[in-house]
């Protein structure tokens, strides 16, 4: 992650966790797009906005490297970065860490396909482009 990432804090809830107090794997995708949904506010903008603007960007693309657990009542920091990678893709990569013992729990990143409101490739409007760019 090149640009200084966007901090979104969370804390385990015990409904995140398995019988042993473990986080579930498939949250660690609910606080990527905590990360995301910050970083774009932070820019200035929000997937409402984009939406209002004729404008969809589902997830086309997705990977997890987990490291460490997450535990129940963990308090943890999502570390979210943004890049244009061509005319009609974005991505998002994320760094999850426990700042009581700077430990990385999990990185990972999303890629993001820009389509109109018909499901139809577009390219990304300038808006996004600038928005991209405030936030990388």
């Amino acid at each position: 992650m090149s640009a200084a990432p966007v901090v979104s804090r969370i804390r385990v809830r015990y409904a995140e966790t398995d019988q042993m107090g473990v986080v579930y794997y498939a949250n660690y995708y609910v606080w990527f797009e905590v990360g995301r949904t910050d970083l774009l506010r932070s820019a200035g903008g929000s997937y409402r906005d984009m939406e209002r603007d004729g404008l969809q960007l589902p997830v086309i693309e997705s990977h997890c490297e987990y490291r460490q657990a997450a535990k129940y009542d963990d308090e943890l920091e999502v570390r979210t970065t943004g890049s244009i990678v061509s005319p009609v893709r974005v991505k998002f990569s994320y760094e999850l860490v426990r700042p009581k013992d700077n430990a990385t729990l999990a990185t990972g990143h999303t890629v993001h396909a820009a389509l109109d409101m018909n499901g139809k490739p577009r390219r990304l409007p300038e808006s996004v482009k600038s928005l991209m760019d405030r936030a990388s």
